[in-house]
């Protein structure tokens, strides 16, 4: 059972976006650690500032009203439920002191706690009406390259990224931060992962969103058809005419032998080893196939007397 942002936030499903702003303003003031010193201040301050990150921003709130947490941090699925199209997630950016910076413009705490404390939580301006007209920089995309070993398995990435901050008196500071992807077993190439508002802080302008894309990294072995894993196996004519015992490797690191038992094989020819392939990101319990195809390598010439033997031991067909 994931998050209820409503809940975290006390508000109702159908709150207007003031009403979002107002409740996180209380909270988040209520629950700083330069404010609050209490065990759990620190993390229901985090969880206040996930709630306002999603509930905000209308695309993440639409796909958490339809699909949950599940759907935002695990994969959305693409247009009209296509298997095909690649999933859109977010995680959050685990920095709840940017988001109080970025709705209240980057002021001190100090500083506002020494006033906002003696003020009327529900009646006073928020901060947060004015940046929410302020304009947000484009996206800033990064291709992250994946083994198709860590589609298979799934896997932890660390990415660090430099930007600006603003900091003291409106200077700007540069400074890196890792963050953490979690790439989920089966995702497709073009899945992309949004890390809300790490770009830079400029004054007046909200920072833009990081989305890294996934994409396969190529392989020296396979290539990726969907679910599906395609392995080539080059053969030579006598095998594929007279037979073949082929030793197949698979993603899952051991082998499969393959043995043609007296039939053709032709440049058409492909055989198929369900469960072999990669998971299916909807569902990884199931997976798609190895396919194996093969390349015959034909001799460029032969000697007369071995086409006239074959002539007499081939048949017209």
């Amino acid at each position: 059972m994931g998050m209820d942002f409503y809940k975290t936030l006390g508000i109702s499903r159908n709150a207007k976006d003031d009403e979002i702003r107002k409740a996180y303003r209380k909270l988040a003031l209520k629950y700083h650690p330069d404010k609050n010193k209490t065990r759990e201040a620190g993390e229901r301050f985090k969880e206040v500032a996930e709630a306002y990150e999603v509930l905000s921003d209308k695309k993440k709130r639409d796909i958490y009203d339809q699909y949950g947490e599940e759907g935002l941090k695990h994969g959305i699925p693409g247009p009209q439920s296509d298997s095909n199209s690649p999933r859109r997630t977010y995680q959050f950016h685990g920095d709840p002191r940017a988001t109080f910076a970025q709705f209240f413009g980057f002021c001190d705490p100090r500083e506002l706690f020494g006033a906002a404390f003696h003020m009327d939580f529900d009646n006073s301006p928020l901060p947060g009406e004015e940046a929410s007209r302020l304009e947000q920089d484009p996206p800033i995309e990064h291709d992250l390259y994946v083994d198709l070993e860590d589609i298979n398995t799934g896997c932890s990435k660390k990415m660090q990224i430099s930007r600006i901050r603003i900091v003291g008196q409106g200077l700007p500071r540069k400074e890196t931060k890792v963050l953490n992807i979690e790439i989920k077993p089966g995702w497709k190439s073009g899945t992309k992962l949004t890390f809300s508002r790490e770009g830079d802080e400029s004054p007046n302008r909200i920072p833009a969103d990081i989305v890294f894309i996934i994409r396969d990294k190529p392989h020296s072995l396979f290539k990726r058809d969907g679910s599906d894993i395609c392995y080539t196996a080059h053969i030579s004519l006598k095998q594929a005419l007279c037979g073949a015992t082929i030793e197949l490797p698979t993603l899952q690191g051991d082998s499969i032998i393959y043995k043609s038992n007296g039939e053709i094989i032709t440049p058409h020819t492909v055989k198929k080893y369900k469960d072999r392939g990669l998971p299916q990101s909807k569902n990884p319990s199931q997976r798609g196939s190895l396919c194996v195809k093969f390349d015959i390598e034909f001799p460029d010439k032969l000697p007369h007397r071995l086409v006239a033997s074959l002539e007499q031991l081939l048949p017209n067909c």
